[in-house]
This record gives C-alpha cells, sequence and structure tokens, in this order.
C-alpha cells in the first residue's frame, strides 16, 4: 500500500445514523466519505480497525460564544475549537455578542481571519442584529442573524418594534436565531434574589410568543435559542402544527441540571437563560423528540470572574456535551440515533450545510468514534482555556476516542493532532 495514500478505510465500526445502527465500514478518499457498506475491500487504502468503537456524524454545536476577538483571556478559536475536537465537535457555529459586536462585514472579516490562523476545527459565523443593520445582515457572508430581545452578555439587545420586525422582513433568507427574554420582564424582576428568579420562565414565553407571530406574519425561518421550559416548547410545538417554519434547540444544562443545583454550584450555575426547575427538565426530555437539536451555548468565563462580586451568565460546555448524551443514552433516556439527529443532521439542515451532518458518500469524513461501555469522571483538565465545567465530578459512561475532521484524524486517544488553522469556514448551500 503507498504510504501517502489519501485512501483511508474505517473497518468494522457501529455505524450510527438517524435512521440504523449497523456494523460496516467507511472508505475515505481524501476529504470526503466515497462509500459505507457492511464490507469494503480498497487494496489502496490505509486501514484503521474500528471493531468494539461506536460511530458517530461529527457533532455540530450550532450555539457557541468563542470569545475571539476582545476578550480572549476566557477563550479564543484556538482554545475554544481544541476543546470542540475533544468533545467530538468538528464544526462550531460562532455567536456575534463579542465586546466590539460581530455586526458588519468588516468585523466578521475579521473575525473570519483570526479563525482562518487559529481554528482547529470547521467554523461558521452569526451576525449580530442592531437597530440600522437589517439590510445588511444577508451581504456579510454569516449563516444566521441572532437577535437578542433580552439583555445579556454584550450589548446587543434590540428592544424597539420597528427594528425587530424590519429584520424579520428582510429578504435575505438568512434564519433568525433569537435569544427569548422578555427584557421588559427582566426589568421589572430584577430584584429578585435568586438568578432564575430574575429570569422567570414567564420572561422566556413572552419573548417565544413575540417571536412566533413575527415569524408567522413576515414569513421568516426561525429558531429559538437555548429554549428551556415547557411552556416554550408547548408555543413550538403548536407552531409547528400551524406549519411554521420554527426549530428550537436545547443545552445540555438544562437537560442535566435543575434549580436544585443552584446551592450548590453557586456563581459557576448562574447561566441565561438561567436553570429551571425539575418539572420544566422532565419536560424537555419527555418531549426531546420535538426539539430540533442540542447545542452547548459555550459561554465561558474565568474562575476568577465566576468569583468576583458580579459574576458573569454562561458556562463552558463543548467537552461535555457528548458524554452526557451518550451517559443518558444508556440510561435510556435518548437512543444514540437520537443523538446523530440532534447534534449533526438537523444543525446542517437548519443551516444549509450540504457536506456536514451525515455518514454518507458525498459528505465531509467527519466522524467521531466512541467506546460506549467505558466509565470516568469528568475531570480537568480541560481544552477550554477557563479550566472548569459545571459537571466536573460527575460519572459519564461512553468515551469518545478519535474525531475525524475531514479525513484527517484530529483526535486519538485524547491527543490532538492536529495544528491551529486546520479548521475551514463552512458555506450555506
Amino acid at each position: 500500500m503507498n504510504s501517502q495514500s489519501n485512501r483511508v478505510l474505517i473497518r468494522n465500526g457501529i455505524i450510527i445514523t438517524p435512521e440504523n445502527i449497523f456494523r460496516g465500514d467507511i472508505l475515505v478518499v481524501g476529504e470526503t466519505i466515497a462509500r459505507v457498506a457492511a464490507a469494503i475491500d480498497d487494496a489502496e487504502a490505509r486501514v484503521i480497525d474500528a471493531s468494539g468503537f461506536h460511530i458517530l456524524p461529527g457533532l455540530i454545536d450550532a450555539h457557541v460564544h468563542l470569545r475571539d476577538p476582545g476578550a480572549t483571556h476566557k477563550e479564543d478559536f484556538a482554545s475554544g475549537t481544541r476543546a470542540a475536537l475533544a468533545g467530538g465537535v468538528t464544526t462550531v457555529l460562532d455567536m456575534p455578542n463579542n465586546p466590539q459586536p460581530t455586526t458588519t462585514r468588516e468585523a466578521l472579516d475579521e473575525k473570519r481571519s483570526i479563525a482562518q490562523e487559529k481554528a482547529a476545527c470547521d467554523c461558521a459565523f452569526f451576525v449580530g442584529a442592531t437597530q440600522g443593520n437589517a439590510d445588511e445582515c444577508g451581504n456579510v457572508g454569516a449563516v444566521g442573524v441572532k437577535l437578542y430581545l433580552g439583555a445579556t452578555t454584550g450589548d446587543l439587545l434590540v428592544t424597539d418594534f420597528d427594528s425587530i420586525y424590519r429584520h424579520f422582513a428582510a429578504q435575505h433568507g438568512l434564519p433568525i436565531v433569537v435569544h427569548a427574554e422578555d427584557n421588559e420582564a427582566l426589568q421589572f424582576f430584577a430584584s429578585a434574589s435568586r438568578h432564575s428568579a430574575k429570569r422567570p420562565p414567564l420572561a422566556a414565553s413572552l419573548a417565544v410568543a413575540r417571536a412566533l407571530a413575527l415569524a408567522e406574519a413576515t414569513g421568516r425561518q426561525l429558531r429559538i435559542a437555548h429554549l428551556s421550559t415547557a411552556r416554550e416548547l408547548a408555543l413550538v410545538k403548536a407552531a409547528k402544527a400551524r406549519g411554521l417554519n420554527v426549530s428550537c434547540e436545547v443545552t445540555p444544562q438544562h437537560l442535566f441540571l435543575s434549580t436544585e443545583d443552584e446551592e450548590r454550584l453557586g456563581a459557576f450555575g448562574i447561566v441565561n437563560p438561567p436553570l429551571r426547575s425539575p418539572d420544566d427538565v422532565r419536560a424537555l426530555w419527555e418531549n426531546l423528540a420535538d426539539c430540533d437539536m442540542v447545542a452547548t451555548d459555550h459561554a465561558p468565563h474565568t474562575i476568577e470572574e465566576k468569583r468576583s462580586s458580579k459574576p458573569p451568565s454562561g458556562m463552558p460546555g463543548l467537552e461535555t456535551m457528548l458524554p452526557l448524551l451518550l451517559t443518558a443514552a444508556s440510561e435510556k433516556r435518548l437512543s444514540l440515533q437520537d443523538i446523530a439527529r440532534l447534534t449533526a443532521r438537523n444543525p446542517a439542515r437548519v443551516f444549509r450545510f450540504a457536506r456536514k451532518g451525515e455518514i454518507a458518500v458525498g459528505y465531509d469524513a467527519d466522524l467521531t468514534l466512541v467506546k460506549l461501555d467505558q466509565e470516568y469522571t469528568l475531570q480537568k483538565p480541560w481544552q477550554t482555556k477557563c479550566n472548569w465545567s459545571p459537571f466536573e465530578g460527575r460519572r459519564v459512561r461512553g468515551k469518545i476516542a478519535s474525531v475525524f475532521l475531514r479525513g484527517q484524524v484530529v483526535i486519538a486517544n485524547g491527543e490532538i493532532l492536529v495544528r491551529a488553522g486546520y479548521g475551514k469556514e463552512v458555506g450555506v448551500a
């Protein structure tokens, strides 16, 4: 066999798709999946034995804050994308609420240039909605528009109806992703003592109802970010039943933590939207089939910032999402096929990534190999620059063994093998 061959045969793995789980082989030629079958012979290919491993599509995390540029003491494209790969994530979608928000072509080009130099995994970018840029958002090279209806980290709040409507009615066709908390409600409840009471479910359901009404009136594709309550879920389900083009994401923190963890976590559990009641968490699990994707809302802050008198909202999540979901699958709370649907196929379809999200011929060879029966404890060291996790110390079942990104082995036995700058920007089909 030619040692320089660009053909790789991953043999005898257990392949997971949203429809099936089956034992088979995957032939990779260059960056692309060339064949998937029960048995493949290829004398020119380098063979990798995947016996005993389950193979998922490389995960797509549709909601991350990599803090670069402007807050690189928390995270940057180098550390954040290494954390992504360590968590089996091969593509990340970066949010625009940097200290200097990503709201123009110039700002996005600056971020794009930094990512080209630093990113270890593939990336795509959101543009932030402002009061005056509705007509420009479709011309900056973003995959979606992030609209903040409630105040949170950064300065991208939009509250006047005229600006909000202009974004929904714009002709560019990009999906609008909404941070759905009603700002007037947040102001009303701001004096509450607990973080979860400052940002109650009512604030979320008011904003979701408003966003859905605007989407229905304008025909805009809408995604509800970090849906966290039973009422929001009911509103989204009803909208889908009416034929609206709406999708929603849930986060690991809203699936695996609740208000019962607030006291234990202290400032490290402060996140927007806040941790919700056990009843809301239960509702998310019971209706996971109606959710479109799981995304981390990876939003790191330093330990020192979290221990300060005014701790910021947000927590890291890129390295823990897949182990938590695999553990839940071992407990029969969801299926392995659900994981493939929620973390790969659906994000790729919502954002029109033609070569991502599937283990199928013609798609990028983005693959995550896991050992389902391996138990371990989530613990340091982390790849994320903030170097902490709200899930630290938790026992999990299902360990990431290796990761392929566009045909290249980028993780093997916990070691990151890829250089900074290997990541590419993912465009819209």
